[in-house]
């Protein structure tokens, strides 16, 4: 009897073991259907492109929508639990942010390192570049003439008193284009800028980059500091006013006949305990590839990272331009200091 008794406790054991791993695997094979990405872009062409890694692979894209603060608090709180797969987010401060805040994994994929240029990845691998946006000048037509432009350095000179538009020292965009000239020109020269520049402003900061175009034709100022894909967005504007904004404006390349002009990104990292780290590294990877690449030109007025892939015919419109290759790495570690020095020269 106590044979038996062993005996049937010991398939009781086999069956509740061979249960358990026919879950388990179970489990893995949902898991290894889908990719979880937290995103800070909400653009249509986005949707489109995830869509289309859905058809392709089989893979399910799950999407959770929230600014880049949120989504690294989200991530931060759900620690080693958290579902996150892939980060995606703007402006390569963020992206250097979330790498120092161990929320993104070092990767090795031969397909992105081939694919996108050094300088705008990470190092290690924690991040690659999915897009690209150069921060210009756009100024007035009718009171400005290109060749008195220069370089960002320029802007301080007394010629543009109550001249410049630009958004407040709270925006990413500003930090990041302070942080390059830091990485640049040093910290002394940098802080002598910025106070300068502070002087020559036409009204305290405040709006968006579309604002600033906005204030120059209406005669506030006459130079924006923006990002291009801002005036692409005026141009293909469904509202008349913003189109004919868009269209009095010129644009301008600075630094051309030095480092180049400046440039940032929206990048994505996988996430520092993904679950489904293949599907993360292949989702990026599409992203990344000529056929995404080619969607994301000509949808968003933003330059493709991947060099094999065009510009749209907008951007082609405003003439190539050399691009600053300073690592983009460096915005993120001098993040910081600009902050700082924004403070020191009371840029608002």
């Amino acid at each position: 009897m106590k044979k038996n008794i062993l005996i049937a406790l010991a398939t009781i054991g086999i069956l509740t073991s061979c249960k358990n791993e026919t879950k388990d695997t179970i489990n893995k094979e949902v898991s290894l259907k889908e990719v979880n990405v937290y995103t800070h872009r909400h653009y249509p062409t986005d949707q489109e492109l995830f869509a289309q890694f859905e058809n392709q692979t089989g893979i399910k894209v799950n999407v959770v929508n929230a600014s880049a603060d949120e989504l690294m608090q989200k991530m931060m709180q759900e620690g080693e639990q958290s579902p996150a797969d892939v980060l995606i987010t703007v402006d390569a401060g963020r992206l250097v942010k979330a790498t120092d805040e161990n929320l993104l994994q070092p990767i090795s994929s031969e397909t992105l390192n081939t694919t996108i240029p050094e300088h705008l990845r990470a190092e290690n691998g924690e991040w690659y570049g999915l897009t690209k946006r150069a921060r210009v000048l756009a100024y007035a037509k009718d009171r400005v003439q290109p060749e008195d432009l220069s370089t960002y350095e320029n802007l301080a000179n007394a010629d543009w008193k109550g001249k410049i538009l630009v958004r407040s020292s709270g925006n990413i965009y500003n930090q990041s284009l302070m942080a390059s000239i830091i990485a640049n020109n040093g910290k002394e020269a940098a802080k002598a800028w910025a106070e300068k520049v502070v002087g020559n402003m036409a009204r305290n900061p405040k709006g968006n980059d579309r604002d600033q175009i906005k204030a120059v034709v209406a005669g506030e100022g006459d130079i924006a500091i923006v990002n291009t894909y801002y005036i692409g967005k005026l141009l293909n504007s469904k509202d008349p006013v913003e189109v004919k904004a868009g269209e009095r404006v010129g644009i301008f390349f600075p630094n051309q006949n030095g480092r180049g002009t400046h440039i940032n990104i929206s990048g994505a990292g996988v996430a520092k305990y993904a679950p489904n780290k293949e599907n993360a590294i292949a989702f990026i990877e599409y992203l990344a590839s000529k056929e995404a690449q080619e969607v994301f030109a000509k949808a968003n007025y933003e330059y493709p990272v991947n060099p094999a892939v065009s510009a749209s015919p907008l951007l082609q419109s405003w003439g190539n331009f050399k691009e600053d290759t300073l690592s983009l790495s460096e915005l993120g570690k001098n993040n910081k200091s600009a902050v700082m020095l924004f403070d020191v020269v009371g840029w608002k």
